[in-house]
């Protein structure tokens, strides 16, 4: 459970990551029901159309939360 603040303050890192068996398909999921996973566009972090990182095997895709918190979902 997660109380709710009346002055919250969204992190500006990942509070919390996922460990997903298939990245991509828990990406297409997230997709299905809303949930916007391209929310970076820095070189410094090279994500496909999906919002996905891949660098040597391991796969991660950011998104936020109603409360504008940036969770994860990762490679296991």
């Amino acid at each position: 459970m997660i109380y709710p603040k009346d002055d919250h303050e969204a992190a500006t890192f990942t509070v919390l990551n996922f460990v997903a068996e298939d990245v991509e398909r828990t990406v297409d999921e997230l997709n299905g029901m809303g949930v916007q996973t391209k929310i970076y566009d820095d070189p410094g972090m090279p994500t496909d159309a999906k919002g996905i990182m891949k660098d040597n095997g391991m796969a991660i895709a950011w998104f936020k939360d109603p409360a504008g918190n940036v969770l994860s979902v990762v490679s296991a």
